[in-house]
């Protein structure tokens, strides 16, 4: 076996959490797979794995091998594919995207792609919380909000807004407010992903009214937000795309729509520093093409 093939080995042991998981992703003898690692680590004279009866785990050296090789792989994936003129989209893409928006606007194009190009494989990560693309592995990032300053690639493919929102009971109860103002007499649902400021909601069409929050609830779980705000909880300040469900239908209604802050991009992310493979345009062209329809 040739060292790209100890490595991919290696990557597939750190990512599967054993020899046998990754064996069988490779299609490899348990032996083979156990040969590779030991020769990387002879290699290198370090011991790339923790080893118990249960799992293995990546040591110091291991989590630093990791990451370079994975990248290495995928430059060396993406050489292949340029000499051998390939257009098809094939191995590995990994996305990332926030939880909500990911199952409901992302996991459709995924669906998609893969009946479209059978040679491709996607990891698929639904975080809330930012990752790092460069330091995580990832190919392609979702990201609603703001962009700081980066090195990374990004194309805009639509907006949303963030809206007020409560149930026709809890506004029959005590009434719907008429002015930011009003909020200081009501029951707050806050989910503080959303913004950078916890404990501050940005409102106004030009975000003139910075209101200073005490909320009856705070939570990091979209979901929650929204069950809390359609059981009557109190108000709550969500993206449209996650309430526009539940505005549909009838559970929940906006509030104070001229108050709404300026809306927030949506952007697709891509590292900078190489060629983007087959596989990386063709999903950005497909996503494009739909989210900008959606949310343009």
């Amino acid at each position: 076996m040739d060292r790209l093939d100890h490595l991919a080995l290696f990557v597939a042991v750190a990512e599967r959490g054993g020899f046998g998981a990754a064996a069988r992703k490779a299609g490899r003898s348990a032996a083979a797979v156990t040969r590779a690692v030991a020769a990387l680590e002879e290699e290198f004279g370090a011991r790339l794995f923790n080893r118990t009866t249960r799992a293995v785990h990546l040591t110091d050296e291991g989590d630093k091998l990791f990451a370079r090789a994975k990248n290495l792989l995928a430059d060396y994936d993406d050489m292949a594919e340029s000499l051998r003129g390939a257009a098809e989209p094939r191995g590995l893409l990994t996305i990332t995207a926030p939880v909500m928006f990911g199952r409901l606007h992302i996991m459709p194009l995924v669906k998609d792609f893969l009946r479209a190009h059978r040679q491709a494989q996607i990891d698929l990560r639904l975080h809330d919380n930012v990752l790092s693309l460069i330091d995580e592995g990832v190919d392609l990032g979702v990201r609603i909000g703001e962009l700081p300053d980066s090195s990374l690639i990004a194309l805009r493919v639509g907006a949303v807004r963030r809206q007020l929102v409560a149930a026709p009971a809890y506004l029959a109860a005590r009434g719907a407010p008429k002015t930011p103002a009003d909020l200081a007499n009501h029951d707050l649902i806050s989910t503080f992903n959303l913004s950078a400021q916890p404990g501050l909601w940005p409102l106004g069409p030009r975000e003139e009214h910075l209101l200073r929050i005490r909320p009856l609830l705070t939570v990091n779980s979209v979901d929650a937000a929204l069950d809390a705000a359609i059981s009557g909880l109190g108000i709550a300040r969500l993206f449209s795309y996650q309430v526009e469900a539940a505005v549909a239908r009838g559970a929940l209604r906006p509030i104070l729509r001229d108050q709404e802050p300026p809306p927030a991009p949506i952007h697709l992310l891509r590292p900078a520093g190489r060629r983007s493979p087959a596989k990386v345009s063709a999903f950005i062209d497909a996503a494009a093409t739909v989210l900008r329809a959606k949310f343009a």
